[in-house]
């Protein structure tokens, strides 16, 4: 089996040289990575200016290669330029902090599992709880097991999962898992307002509150954020076509055509004049 592994905290993130490690007992491994750590840019890719890519060597062997670009990036140059057949698997990880709940709609981890699926490839996202000195290890040699699984089990190319590993899994001799969906909370992001050293005020990310369930969710299904806090190693099958197929369904008789009639070509059209301004 031919592995692309990629990450979104760095090439020289420990969670990324765990998994390599583990992924090799299922076939070769070919890492490419963000040169430096790209979390939350979801599947943002670089068009603007080139990319650049070098090669990253553990005792005098070429181990890694460093995109300096997103973890998409990754991916899409690494299936299109750098590997000299496509890859039976991607896989995205090891994530140090978890991606469950709406961070996978951020989640860089999981966005370069989407661009592998996006080429019919075989994805899966792989997460650890963030805690001080984490067990990436440990945590690799259980994710493998899972890994292993899936790909036994795969039915057809392209699928996309996403494995979250809390701490209190570790714990246990036999940790188990749980097939649950995304928790759909929607969240108030909040933001603290401070001050730099010449008086400017900027805003910090500080967190999410006022959390509502979202609508069609059931309270009473087990998600992957709920199913974590109780010790649960999540996995949740995920899918990129962000259609809505029940709305579309309830559309399909709206008229939306807009109502013919006459332009009025003379008429000058202005935006309004901006410009910012820095206020304590």
């Amino acid at each position: 089996m031919r592995i692309l592994l990629t990450n979104d905290d760095g090439v020289y993130a420990p969670g990324l040289a765990a998994m390599e490690r583990v992924l090799r007992q299922l076939g070769e491994v070919y890492v490419v990575a963000p040169l430096r750590e790209q979390s939350g840019v979801a599947h943002s890719i670089t068009f603007l200016t080139p990319l650049q890519a070098g090669k990253v060597y553990v005792n005098d062997k070429h181990w890694a290669w460093a995109v300096d670009g997103t973890p998409a990036d990754c991916v899409k140059l690494a299936i299109s330029t750098i590997l000299p057949d496509p890859p039976d698997l991607v896989v995205s990880g090891m994530n140090g902090g978890l991606n469950s709940g709406l961070n996978v709609l951020y989640s860089g981890t999981v966005a370069a599992a989407v661009e592998g699926a996006l080429y019919g490839i075989t994805s899966i996202a792989v997460s650890l709880q963030s805690t001080k000195n984490a067990p990436f290890q440990q945590a690799a040699d259980l994710a493998l097991g899972i890994i292993e699984k899936i790909w036994k089990q795969n039915t057809a190319p392209g699928r996309l999962y996403s494995i979250n590993i809390p701490i209190e899994a570790l714990k246990q001799d036999m940790p188990e898992v749980k097939v649950v969906p995304v928790n759909a909370t929607e969240c108030w992001e909040t933001y603290e307002r401070r001050m730099d050293t010449v008086g400017r005020p900027y805003y910090w990310l500080a967190g999410s509150s006022n959390p509502r369930q979202a609508t069609g969710t059931p309270s009473d299904v087990l998600t992957d954020s709920a199913a974590i806090l109780q010790g649960y190693i999540t996995v949740t099958p995920l899918s990129y076509d962000l259609t809505d197929e029940q709305r579309l369904r309830e559309m399909s008789d709206w008229q939306l055509s807009p109502q013919s009639g006459v332009v009025d070509n003379d008429v000058e059209h202005t935006g309004p004049r901006l410009r910012v301004c820095w206020r304590s």
